[in-house]
């Protein structure tokens, strides 16, 4: 309890946020680490903090690109025996001990999710964020994946077996987009904040 209350004490005056998941074993010459790094970027420039795992790789990327745009830029960091320490571009930083109460904190505070190459953890956000859509537990928002090279083979058996044997909708497939275009991530998240306000009106 004592880390739900002191999230949202950290993170209640954000303003819009897009939360960014990825590998934290990403060097900082892989060609995904600088297209994190241009995607923040862009997304900082439109009015979007950064909420991160806070830590290397992927997470460092993208808390680069926000700060070195002028951007918010936040670190979930998560407490591990091998302690995960965050990276020097974090600028907003909350330790937790509980994978859940921070999995909380990404998703309440998103108004979208960019999902980079990664392994199971990434794997874990990204699925999880979909079933809460599909499940109408949070309210929809746009999630994206980064990386057609990467995902691609995840997609094609999504359409062919989870669609195919009707474990899923088709209709579900349109819960993310896949793009490796940084803009068109950005008017992704963009395009569906405005149809979300145009139709609350």
């Amino acid at each position: 309890m004592a880390e739900f209350v002191e999230g949202f004490d950290h993170l209640y005056n954000l303003g819009p946020c897009v939360t960014i998941f990825g590998s934290a074993r990403t060097k900082k010459n892989d060609p995904y680490y600088k297209l994190t790094v241009k995607t923040a970027k862009l997304l900082s420039k439109n009015g979007y903090g950064i909420v991160t795992g806070g830590g290397p790789g992927i997470m460092e990327a993208a808390n680069r690109g926000a700060t070195e745009a002028g951007g918010d830029s936040v670190g979930l960091n998560i407490l591990l025996p091998y302690e995960q320490k965050p990276n020097p571009f974090v600028k907003t930083l909350v330790n937790f001990h509980y994978f859940f109460v921070r999995k909380v904190m990404f998703m309440k505070y998103a108004h979208g999710l960019i999902i980079m190459p990664g392994g199971f953890g990434t794997m874990d956000e990204f699925m999880e964020g979909l079933t809460l859509i599909q499940t109408h537990k949070i309210h929809r928002f746009p999630v994206v994946l980064m990386g057609s090279e990467y995902w691609g083979g995840l997609v094609d058996w999504l359409k062919k077996d989870m669609v195919g044997f009707k474990y899923i909708s088709p209709g579900d497939m349109n819960l993310f987009h896949m793009t490796d275009d940084p803009q068109e991530a950005v008017d992704i998240i963009k395009n569906f904040v405005i149809d979300l306000r145009e139709t609350k009106l």
